[in-house]
């Protein structure tokens, strides 16, 4: 598995790769408004405009193909982490968020997490902060990870 910066070519796969998992594990919970928005947030050209800002956007690729992308914001907040369905719970986010992470510019990395997937945030050592809450019909759970706590030993401790 090699991880490595997002390309414009790259732009199609990678919305397809959230639009699908987002379809499979959240979007029944939501709203059409929900829905909508998401599905703009993860359109090539959102991706494209975004890859122009501070963010860093990673993918995932395992023989030459595609399988995760993790964004962080601004080096403080992860705004999208998806792995393609087929490669989900073989150590894809894991791997994605642990890269990502090297470009962390604050002590305490944020998500504001769909409910379906604080299960795995746990797993990697966020917590949750706040009450749920609401944002262009997505539904979130605000969760925050220090930094000075391995995702490593976070991981394998709950895997015991």
């Amino acid at each position: 598995m090699v991880i490595r910066k997002i390309t414009e070519n790259d732009l199609d796969i990678v919305s397809s790769i959230c639009i699908e998992s987002f379809t499979n594990s959240v979007a029944t919970s939501l709203s059409e408004r929900g829905i909508f928005a998401f599905k703009e947030l993860s359109s090539p050209d959102s991706f494209l405009s975004r890859m122009k800002d501070d963010n860093v956007i990673l993918v995932s690729e395992d023989q030459d193909n595609l399988n995760g992308i993790i964004e962080l914001k601004e080096g403080r907040h992860v705004a999208m982490l998806f792995v393609d369905t087929q490669h989900q719970n073989k150590g894809v986010g894991k791997r994605l968020l642990s890269e990502a992470l090297v470009y962390a510019r604050v002590s305490v990395v944020t998500v504001s997490a769909s409910l379906s997937s604080v299960p795995a945030y746990i797993r990697y050592g966020f917590e949750c902060k706040g009450n749920v809450a609401e944002s262009s019909g997505l539904i979130y759970q605000p969760m925050e990870l220090e930094l000075n706590k391995s995702i490593q030993q976070t991981t394998d401790a709950s895997a015991d």
